[in-house]
């Protein structure tokens, strides 16, 4: 197998582009050659199979995702209060719909990996190991809540985000911006003000 890490990670990215637009169907190694401007059997070279490359863009959807930490920490500057994860969660909303075509990917890879138990197994544990870093997260980071609200809050980010990118009429009339923030006041417990400020 050929061993160039940024030609890997082009083709990954091209993997994610085709599934977004083909679903996972239109997933064939031509179809990433095509996609990532590479001649015929460059994918081949890197994929051992077809599983194989979707256990792959399974990993790299997650990188493709991952915040800028520079940004991250100017959104986490300031008092831990429910304000302040009111703004991350628009944020988050906010890099999702910027990137449409990575979340649409991911969707196509969960679906796929209720069929093939290795990409299930990869998904799974690439999925738990980001949300096991938010939990984390959120506690390290002396946001008000405990380990329950940050999975409740990923949860129901979760179906917001499938809503909004997937069957955006289905909200027609409601404000995304302001549904987040109902969202954090009936989750989210109101902070000791006195400690948030001293955070």
């Amino acid at each position: 197998m050929t061993r160039n890490p940024q030609r890997r990670a082009a083709l990954c990215d091209a993997a994610l582009a085709v599934l977004a637009r083909d679903g996972a169907r239109g997933l064939t190694f031509r179809a990433v050659d095509t996609q990532a401007h590479v001649p015929t059997g460059t994918a081949s070279n890197y994929f051992a199979s077809r599983d194989d490359l979707l256990t792959q863009a399974g990993r790299h959807v997650y990188v493709r995702m991952a915040p800028d930490p520079r940004e991250v920490s100017e959104h986490m500057s300031g008092p831990r209060t429910r304000a302040m994860v009111t703004e991350l969660l628009r944020w988050t909303l906010r890099r999702i719909t910027d990137q449409p075509d990575l979340y649409l990917a991911l969707l196509e890879l969960r679906l796929e990996a209720t069929r093939r138990p290795e990409l299930r197994a990869a998904l799974t544990r690439t999925i738990r190991a980001d949300l096991d870093a938010n939990v984390h997260g959120h506690l390290e980071a002396g946001l008000p809540g405990d380990r329950t609200t940050a999975v409740l809050l990923y949860l129901a980010m979760s179906g917001l985000v499938i809503d909004h990118l997937t069957l955006p009429g289905v909200l027609d009339g409601e404000d995304a911006d302001q549904l987040i923030a109902a969202l954090v006041t009936r989750l989210v417990p109101e902070e000791d003000t006195a400690a948030a400020s001293e955070r």
